[in-house]
């Protein structure tokens, strides 16, 4: 028998680090950017971050205002609807993301996983099995609803944009969906080109944007400086008071102005948090207060306005000039949220929950920059029916809250988790501010609750379906896992046979790769009992996942000589790096004082890998494997035979481990066996 290898098996969120990555990898301080190079950060995380917040002034007002609220637009709704806008861009945005959420970063890497994978780090001696499950249950949804808000960000902010076009012509408001759909084709069509050329004009696009809309505001508010008065969080609670339940019902519309705010959290990897916090307070908040409260100013002064009071602040003569950067900061803000699906399907694939993917990284000297062909096919083919099937904002504004409001609570509950398990905050503390975080989390998720059955079931059903397809393949490569150790003989009892039978060596290496490094991998196994020959140099490789982002390249490779020339070679990666085999060979191949298996050539080295056949059998014919003892998800329950022949389906549809891992095709053996699973 033999077993694919696969990393995922043998991950950090599996246990195989025990140790905790922060005390095994010490990384010296980054100081903090300075000058220019803070300038230059903060304006390049303007396009990157703030593209979805950024363009929620193209419809939030008017969707507070929409018809299935009954909303008369005159001074105390408008008031009202302003200060609630305020107030939650300063307590979601500025409080609870800038000020708090940004400090629980995995090595400075941020969003669910990594966060995830952080409060993992140490295994059962920090949270108990029933809790560390149910914690993994809820990262893994919360990030599969990110994808579900994948699909929806580039369909709602494109349509925002091209809706101008009723504006400036109605005549051609038909045009509105062809025009949405051939911009989002070209935009996920032009993927391939890689981040850094699609994306070299994100900053100054998006800072044009934001001055343009604060003008813009800024201009009508002067007219109207009364309109300040909003800030008064009084006219938020006397709103509440006035209209009750329908109050609480348009929080789903209010919710569209912070929506992009997990990508400050998600993004701090490539920014850091100064530049985030920055680019937020001098530039973004004012912007976006001037353009809502210049819009709230030009309604009061024309009701009729609120038909798509984005638009109507400017002039006839710059409607058009206005579309277009309208346009532009649309493709940016769904830029941001591709790039970030593609991040988040390598740490899946890193940390254990997807099958391999192509990851093609697209440049050189950014890491963080990769194409994901698998992933983009998917958005695109989820966006573009969503705009076809929804038409317009004002439909697609009900599907476009829930999954974000959804992420937000489950992120505020595992910083709870993380300031009491990592932090050691007094339990006083972690109540007090995760109550007050989860007071506007649970308002903001029950009101776009109300609005599943108008198409917030469709992120949810999104969510499920990836989600369904994680936990699936995560239990799946667990099962296999142990069914492998079943089979799997104790290291030193193998080398003690090939002393003792002496079987022919031939010239040269050979390397097996293998999940499990405790014993002699089936494949080697099976190799020996068909071929009766073993190569002189034989290498055990197996590829760990650690919980940080990125491993010290002194760290990557730790090689143990074993009897009778084997060596067993454990190479380690972050969440956020791929594999590289060869690279991996290339540092054993050097002598540096150690005993490695020199001299180990690329062209000259057999790889060794097992390509199995599975077979679902149902629990009465197959006993299910023994709980393993290694950390998340551990108490593997039988699966269902819908899920084992889903696995099956996954693992016949994954990226080859050749390609995967950089295997030059014409140096690989596949030894191939059945397995009942």
């Amino acid at each position: 028998m033999a077993v694919d290898p696969d990393r995922s098996s043998a991950g950090a969120l599996a246990g195989t680090d025990t140790a905790p990555a922060a005390s095994r990898f010490q990384h010296p301080e980054t100081p903090p950017p300075t000058g220019k190079r803070l300038a230059v950060l903060s304006l390049t995380a303007l396009g990157v971050v703030y593209g979805d917040i950024g363009t929620s002034p193209l419809y939030t007002i008017r969707e507070c205002f929409g018809a299935e609220y009954g909303l008369v637009p005159n001074a105390m709704n408008v008031y009202g609807i302003l200060s609630l806008i305020l107030w939650s861009l300063i307590l979601v945005v500025a409080i609870k993301y800038l000020v708090f959420i940004l400090r629980a970063d995995n090595r400075g890497e941020g969003g669910v996983l990594a966060m995830l994978a952080l409060l993992m780090q140490g295994g059962e001696d920090r949270i108990g099995g029933h809790r560390r499950r149910l914690l993994i249950l809820l990262g893994v949804f919360g990030t599969a609803l990110l994808f579900g808000d994948g699909v929806i960000t580039p369909a709602i902010s494109v349509l925002g944009a091209m809706e101008g076009l009723e504006v400036g012509a109605p005549e051609l408001a038909h045009f509105v969906v062809i025009a949405t759909v051939a911009i989002l084709f070209l935009l996920f069509l032009f993927q391939k080109l890689g981040t850094a050329r699609v994306g070299g004009a994100f900053g100054p696009i998006t800072l044009v944007w934001f001055l343009t809309i604060g003008v813009l505001g800024g201009l009508e508010v002067a007219r109207t400086p009364e309109i300040l008065a909003a800030v008064n969080p009084a006219y938020a609670v006397r709103f509440f008071i006035v209209h009750g339940f329908t109050g609480f019902a348009v929080l789903g519309a209010v919710f569209l102005a912070v929506t992009g705010a997990e990508a400050l959290y998600a993004d701090i990897g490539h920014f850091g948090t100064r530049p985030i916090r920055l680019a937020f307070f001098s530039l973004v908040l004012p912007s976006l207060l001037l353009n809502y409260f210049g819009q709230g100013a030009l309604v009061l002064r024309e009701p009729a306005a609120i038909a798509n009071p984005f638009y109507l602040l400017a002039p006839r003569s710059l409607l058009y000039p206005l579309l277009v950067i309208s346009t532009l900061a649309a493709i940016v803000a769904s830029q941001a949220l591709i790039s970030g699906a593609f991040s988040l399907a390598q740490q899946s694939v890193q940390l254990g929950y997807s099958p391999r993917l192509t990851i093609i990284h697209t440049s050189a000297r950014e890491a963080g920059q990769i194409y994901v062909p698998e992933v983009n096919h998917a958005l695109m083919i989820g966006t573009l029916l969503i705009v076809i099937g929804f038409r317009s904002t004002s439909a697609l504004g009900a599907a476009y809250g829930i999954a974000v409001t959804g992420t937000m609570s489950i992120t505020t509950l595992l910083f709870a988790v993380i300031a009491r398990v990592r932090w050691h905050w007094p339990l006083w503390r972690v109540l007090v501010l995760a109550g007050f975080f989860f007071t506007f989390d649970f308002a903001f998720l029950g009101a776009n609750a109300l609005k599943i059955e108008q198409g917030g079931w469709v992120p949810l059903a999104i969510a499920a379906g990836v989600g369904v397809l994680m936990t699936t393949w995560k239990r799946g490569r667990q099962r296999l896992l142990e069914i492998v150790r079943e089979n799997t003989i104790p290291m030193d009892l193998f080398l003690a046979d090939v002393g003792r039978w002496k079987p022919h060596r031939v010239s040269g290496a050979a390397v097996f790769l293998t999940s499990d490094a405790s014993g002699a991998p089936p494949v080697l196994l099976h190799h020996l009992k068909h071929n009766k020959v073993l190569h002189e140099k034989v290498v055990l490789l197996s590829i760990l996942t650690e919980g940080i982002p990125h491993v010290p390249s002194e760290d990557r490779v730790e090689c143990r000589e074993l009897d009778q020339g084997f060596y067993q070679v454990v190479a380690r990666y972050g969440f956020m790096e791929t594999p590289d085999v060869p690279a991996v060979l290339q540092a054993l191949g050097r002598s540096d004082g150690t005993r490695r298996p020199v001299g180990m050539k690329l062209m000259e080295t057999t790889f060794y890998l097992g390509r199995e056949t599975l077979i679902a059998t149902s629990s009465s014919k197959r006993r299910s494997p023994a709980p393993p003892t290694d950390g998340a998800m551990a108490a593997v329950p039988r699966m269902a035979t819908w899920r084992k022949k889903l696995f099956i389906l996954m693992t016949r549809n994954a990226r080859s481990a050749t390609a995967f891992f950089g295997l030059p095709p014409n140096r690989v053996v596949e030894l191939g066996a059945q397995i009942q699973f």
